[in-house]
Order: C-alpha cells, then structure tokens, then sequence
C-alpha cells in the first residue's frame, strides 16, 4: 500500500499496486478487522439529483433488502445471521463488484488502525502482509523482524486452515480477523508452498514488533555497502539520507538496495528515496481517469546520484518499492536483480463511512518515468534471478557475523548475482 498524504488535509490516499487478480495486500499487524441494508431512505430529503439517482436504483436496493430479510427469517444458523455481520459482507461484496480486485477495497476501523500502525513502522500480530488470490489467501511477504518471518512463511505461501478450520473461499476481512491477536497468544497456520506443493502445520506466536525501517553494513570483502528498506513509514527518507552519508564518509564504492519483500508505504517517501539516487527527471508520472498524465518530479539534492548500484526486488516488492525499483530502471540509473515485482498500479482515495470503516476506491494510476504501466505486469528485472525455495535472504543484521567466505557459499543468489553486477561497474569506473 501507499499513502499520500496532504498537508494541511486529511485526505489520504493508498496505492495499492497489484494485478486485480492477486488480491488486496493488508498487513496482519493487529489483524483484525451500518448500514446500508438495515437503513431506510427518505427520498424527498435529498438533493435532486442525488434523488434522481436513488430513483433510478430503487429496485435493486429493494432486491437487496429483500435477500436481507430471506436470510434473517429462514436462515437455520441463527448465531450466524448476524446484522453487522451482513452489512459488512454486503458492503464489501459491493466493491469487490467493481472488478478492481486487490485495489479498491472495503477496510473495516480495525484495518485502518492497523494501516495507521503500518505507516509508523509498528505492529502488532504475526507480521505479515496477505491477498486474496481467488479462494485463496496468500502471504505477499513476511515482514523482517516478525513472528512470520521467524517461522520460516515465505511470500506466495498459502494459508490453508487457521486453528484447523479451513478457510478456503471465506472473504478476505474474516480470514484476516480469524489470524488477529494480541501479543503472546498462538496461532496455528496450515501452510502450502507452491515451489515444492508440500504442506506444513506452523504455530506462530503474535508479537509487538517496531520495525527499524532502513538497516545497512558493509558486505565483508568487498567494497560495497548492503542497504536495506523494509517498508516506506514515515522518516525512512531521513533515516536514509543519514546511513548514505556515512556510506560516503567510509568510502564505500557500491551499493546494493534491497527492496525485496517491501510492501511499500507513503508516497512522499518513495519520491525521497527515489531522489537520493538521481540528479533530475521523474520519479513517476500520475494519470487520472480523464487520461491526463503529470509527472512527480525527482526532489534536489541527492546524495549518492552516481555511485554503482544495484536494486534487489521480488514478488513481495510492492507499492513505493515499485516506484523506486521503476525509477531507478527506466532512468538506467540502477540494475535491477531478482524477480518480477507485486505489480501495482492504482492510487485508493479513503472515504470514511459513519461507523469508522472506509472505503479506498482507485481514482488515479501510476506509471514509471518512461509511461510504463505496473499494475497488472510488476516490474520486470533486468537481471532475473530466482531465490532456491530453501534459501533466506541475507540482511545487513545477518551480514553483520560473516565472513567473505561465507557470504560468497550463502544460499543468496540475488544478493550474489547483484554483487557480482556492481563489482563489475566499480572495475569499469577505475
């Protein structure tokens, strides 16, 4: 997800940037997540044309109030019939309607606080982002840090069964609800991985984690500094800009930027990022329902806008992960090395509803510098380069204890392969 916020406004708005068939990215942070058909409408009190519209869709509100109250007389589960319940599930089978799967969405008040966490760079639950993939739920990517990530779940693993229930087809806000808890309690994951089509039962116990958003150390043995983002919260531009001045000041000659796994963030963030590594141009370019297309223009005063680098990304690269990893691509300003990233594509205005949920509906879409479209395709590397299904990623907090020798045997091929790349341009500099 990415947030845009303006100043001085309480408008926010959220790209999601996902191919519609992937699903909704919503963070497991807190994890948990009226209305409409349970209102009457007093046509006279409203505007005109706001009545006229009304008017027009009288007899599918009365459709609607009609299976409403089918369900409520004759349904045998009476815990079951559940008003609120009903008016969630009406609202968000609504949005998910409109096609836009994965992108314009229903948020319950539980959700928005945990997006709000998500932006400050907190959580609370077993830390991992997840969609809905057809009747499926899967893990987009395990946060660093979290219970998740500890427990081996990797992105594009599916969830199966919560505590031995099933949860095959039930709607993403439930699935969510049922994998919510608070810090210290357990939860139980029946887990399949698609690489190898084996299942696994994990127990994950739910934690509060702060995420240290950007991380970075030396690679031993060589002359190039590993920099990492976890996610755009507020301040990762900073945060940056301080780890890339004592980059410079040690005489690094290299870095690689791993977004890998980055689920994204605020807006604002991935422009500042994006423009410590450029001198000028775009960012990325906005286009709005009319067709209209403005550009973000990159901010001044970069600090590394020439050092060799290479830019890690995969399918947990989502959000201002894409739009950095996009920006630095179409600029030829960087390699990129890995794997196709999330693909995302739309900006989500949030429109609050009166009990405290939203709606994110998608208003504009985004493109790189050069017009290239990301929602539906994700970002392609230039150098592509799977991770085996028993390899982890290598981090700066796990670089931290080794040794050449040991970095060059880790499973790590992408950090391997995009070492390899950024050695090479350092060589051709000298």
């Amino acid at each position: 997800m990415l947030c845009h916020r303006e100043k001085g406004s309480m408008k926010e708005y959220l790209l999601h940037l996902r191919p519609s068939s992937r699903g909704l990215l919503v963070s497991i942070l807190l994890i948990g997540l009226t209305g409409l058909l349970g209102r009457g409408y007093y046509l006279p009190s409203l505007p005109g044309c706001v009545k006229d519209a009304f008017a027009e869709d009288l007899p599918d509100f009365a459709l609607m109030r009609e299976a409403w109250d089918t369900m409520r007389r004759v349904y045998v589960d009476r815990s079951a019939v559940n008003p609120h319940a009903l008016t969630y599930g009406a609202i968000g089978g609504m949005v998910d309607a409109l096609g836009d799967t994965g992108h314009s969405t229903f948020l319950s008040p539980e959700m928005i606080e945990a997006q709000k966490e998500f932006a400050q760079g907190r959580f609370e639950g077993i830390g991992a982002e997840v969609q809905m993939k057809g009747k499926n739920l899967i893990i987009v990517t395990p946060l660093d840090g979290s219970p998740a990530q500890r427990a081996g779940l990797r992105a594009g693993d599916v969830i199966l069964k919560v505590d031995g229930q099933s949860i095959l087809g039930v709607p993403l806000v439930q699935a969510v609800k049922r994998i919510m808890g608070h810090a210290g309690t357990k939860v139980a994951l029946t887990v399949l991985s698609p690489s190898t089509g084996a299942t696994r039962d994990v127990t994950i116990v739910r934690a509060s984690v702060t995420v240290h958003n950007v991380t970075w150390h030396g690679l031993p043995g060589t002359a190039v500094a590993l920099v990492r983002i976890a996610r755009f919260s507020d301040g990762v531009t900073r945060d940056l800009r301080k780890i890339l001045e004592g980059i410079t000041r040690q005489g690094w000659q290299g870095v690689i930027l791993d977004l890998r796994n980055d689920p994204g963030g605020i807006l604002d963030e991935a422009v500042g990022v994006a423009s410590q590594f450029l001198k000028n141009g775009n960012v990325l370019l906005e286009k709005d329902a009319r067709g209209g297309v403005k550009p973000v223009r990159v901010k001044t005063g970069g600090l590394l806008p020439s050092l060799p680098m290479a830019v890690l990304v995969n399918l947990g690269s989502a959000s201002a992960a894409e739009i950095v990893a996009g920006a630095l691509q179409d600029t030829r300003r960087a390699t990129l090395v890995g794997e196709t990233t999330f693909g995302t594509g739309t900006v989500l205005e949030q429109f609050g509803l009166s009990d405290g949920s939203a709606l994110l509906l998608a208003v504009q879409e985004w493109l790189t510098p050069d017009g290239h479209t990301i929602w539906h395709k994700g970002i392609t590397p230039d150098v592509t380069t799977p991770l085996p299904p028993e390899a982890t990623l290598l981090l700066p907090e796990t670089v931290r204890g080794l040794t050449r020798e040991k970095l060059m045997k880790s499973g790590d091929s992408q950090l391997l392969r995009a070492l390899g790349v950024v050695d090479k341009a350092i060589h051709e500099r000298r």
